[in-house]
């Protein structure tokens, strides 16, 4: 199971959401994991109010 804390921690150059994002896509679209898990609110001063369905939508 992929973590967003992971990603995160495993990332330390991203500085905002969007990155984020593309970063989520590129490592599903390389990796065989099938699941994933926010474990937390990402940090960064552009998260959106929606921000667990645009992981969601870029993870799937």
């Amino acid at each position: 199971m992929l973590l967003i804390s992971e990603i995160i921690i495993a990332n330390p150059q991203i500085d905002d959401f969007e990155e984020l994002v593309s970063v989520l896509k590129t490592i599903s679209k390389a990796s065989d994991e099938r699941f994933f898990r926010m474990d937390v609110k990402p940090d960064y001063q552009n998260t959106p109010d929606n921000w667990e369905d645009r992981l969601e939508a870029a993870f799937y």
